[in-house]
C-alpha cells in the first residue's frame, strides 16, 4: 500500500503494489474471492481490520491503496473505520468512482486510491478535510509513494528510479516491472522498493494485476513466508 506504479503496455494494463506495514501487524490472508453488495471482489485481506490495500471485481475493476494524502499528517488512534474498509466499499459499489463522490470520510485517515475502472484511471486523494479527484492519461505510466513514509524529495527519486527502469522501451513485461518493485535499490533499506527500517516497518508482500481485455491475473508474493500465489479470472 506504499508504493504502486501503472504501466500500460499497448492496452496490457499492469498496476503493481508494495504493502510497508509495522511488522507487528498479523500476516495477511493471501489473494482470494470474497462477497460483498451482490459482487465477486478478489483481493489479500489484513487480518487485523479486515479490508485490503488491492482489490479487482469482477468487472476487471482494480483499486490501490496507499497511505496518506498529499503530505504527512499527524496520526489520531479514535478514527471511525480503517482506510482498508473503506477501500474495500468503495470497490464493491456498482459504480466505484462515482460511490467515491458519495462516500463520508469524516473521521478518516488520509489515503490515496488509484483506481482503474472501464479502462479510465483516477487518482482519488482524502486528505482528511476534502476529496480530490483526477483523472489521469491510462496510455501514460505512474508511480506513487506514500506520503506518511517518504518525503516529497525521495518520492522524486523513486520516481526517476522507476522511469530509468522504464527507459526508451516499447514494451515491459509484468515480470519486468514485478522485478523493479522486488529488487530496485536492495542497499537501500529505508526508501529502496523493500524497505526494512530497524525491523518495525518493512515491505511484507508485492501485489500485482495484469488485465487483458477481459482476462485478468494477480500475483501475490508473501515476503515474510517466502511464498507466491496467482490467480487468473475472466471479467465480465
Amino acid at each position: 500500500m506504499c508504493t504502486v506504479s501503472y504501466v500500460n503496455n499497448n492496452g496490457v494494463v499492469i498496476i503493481t503494489s508494495n504493502r510497508d506495514e509495522k511488522v507487528i501487524r498479523p500476516e495477511a490472508i493471501s489473494p482470494r474471492n470474497y462477497y460483498h453488495n451482490g459482487k465477486n471482489v478478489t483481493y489479500p485481506k489484513d487480518s487485523k481490520a479486515g479490508g485490503t490495500w488491492f482489490a479487482v471485481d469482477e468487472y476487471g475493476t482494480v483499486l490501490v491503496l496507499l497511505n496518506g494524502g498529499l503530505k504527512k499528517h499527524i496520526s489520531s488512534f479514535a478514527y471511525r473505520k480503517s482506510r482498508g474498509l473503506i477501500a474495500l466499499e468503495i470497490i464493491s459499489n456498482e459504480s466505484p468512482k462515482d460511490f467515491w463522490k458519495l462516500i463520508d470520510l469524516e473521521n478518516i485517515e488520509p489515503f490515496t486510491l488509484i483506481l482503474c475502472q472501464q479502462q479510465k484511471l483516477y487518482e482519488l486523494i482524502w486528505d482528511g478535510l476534502k476529496k480530490r479527484t483526477t483523472q489521469l492519461n491510462e496510455l501514460q505510466n505512474y508511480i506513487w509513494s506514500s506520503a506518511t513514509l517518504y518525503s516529497y524529495q525521495i518520492r522524486k527519486e523513486r520516481a526517476s528510479w522507476f522511469f530509468d527502469f522504464l527507459g526508451n522501451k516499447n514494451q515491459v513485461s509484468a515480470s519486468e516491472i514485478f522485478g523493479f518493485h522486488r529488487y530496485t535499490k536492495r542497499d537501500d533499506s529505508r526508501n529502496g522498493l523493500i524497505i526494512n527500517r530497524e525491523n518495525t516497518i518493512k515491505t511484507l508482500s508485492v501485489t500485482q494485476v495484469i488485465i487483458i481485455k477481459n482476462k485478468g491475473t494477480i500475483r501475490y508474493c508473501d515476503l515474510v513466508n517466502a511464498q507466491d500465489f496467482s490467480t487468473s479470472f475472466i471479467s465480465i
